[in-house]
């Protein structure tokens, strides 16, 4: 089964408690985006990668803005799952922005990317990259693959939201910039069962094919073995 949840931050008590502690072989585990285990390069740090890359199931994370891009930039790119990304060892990988990945016959956009609020306060190359935003390259892969696939896909993974999502909710901060731009013309544009994006730290429905996580996890597969595991948050065919 697939399983999609919210910003991890590096913590790594959420693969060991909640919803999270159920994946077994064979399920896929979806972040959307600020994974935050490629940060600073520890060996702290690396000991969670190491347990990470060993889990029995596999772990496929966008990118948000709490990832240290020229530790993430060095790992090589392939072709896997269906689309583009970036194999970090063991069942850990990165997903590229734009790509369409193809899990148990169902379809998922996946574009990361977010800017941080707080930027000004940050220090480039230490903890802060402008590659948080995505380039014209990401932008243009991403149109190409939707216009490949007819514009249709089952899922859409994204670590921030369009505008029209978070226009009049509790979600909304700042100013729309490029990429909520793009992703309202994606919008606009795309047949699809459902949205998911994290980035705002809030596990909240907004409508029946919009949904913002953080702890919760979403569910995609059986119903017989949702119910089984307990699953209740999310469901979907």
């Amino acid at each position: 089964m697939v399983y999609i949840t919210g910003d991890t931050h590096g913590d790594i008590q959420r693969f060991k408690e909640g919803p999270l502690r159920r994946l077994g072989r064979g399920d896929t585990l979806l972040i959307l985006g600020d994974f935050g285990f490629v940060w600073d390069g520890s060996p702290e740090e690396e000991k969670k990668l190491n347990w990470l890359k060993k889990r029995p199931y596999n772990i496929l994370f966008l990118d948000g803005t709490h990832e240290n891009y020229d530790l993430l930039d060095q790992y090589p790119e392939e072709q896997a799952f269906g689309g583009r990304v970036q194999p970090l060892g063991g069942s850990l990988y990165h997903v590229c922005r734009g790509s369409v990945l193809a899990l148990e016959g169902q379809t998922y956009l996946c574009f990361g990317g977010g800017e941080s609020t707080d930027k000004e306060e940050r220090d480039p190359g230490v903890n802060w990259w402008p590659r948080e935003m995505p380039s014209e390259e990401e932008y243009a892969f991403c149109k190409q693959n939707l216009e490949a696939f007819g514009h249709r896909v089952d899922y859409v993974l994204t670590h921030d939201a369009p505008s029209r999502f978070l226009d009049f909710t509790i979600l909304k901060k700042g100013e729309t910039n490029q990429l909520h731009d793009f992703l309202d013309q994606v919008l606009l544009n795309l047949e699809y069962k459902k949205w998911y994006f994290g980035c705002y730290h809030k596990d909240v429905q907004l409508s029946p094919k919009a949904q913002c996580l953080f702890c919760e996890a979403a569910v995609i597969g059986s119903p017989a073995r949702r119910s089984l595991l307990g699953f209740g948050f999310g469901k979907n065919k």
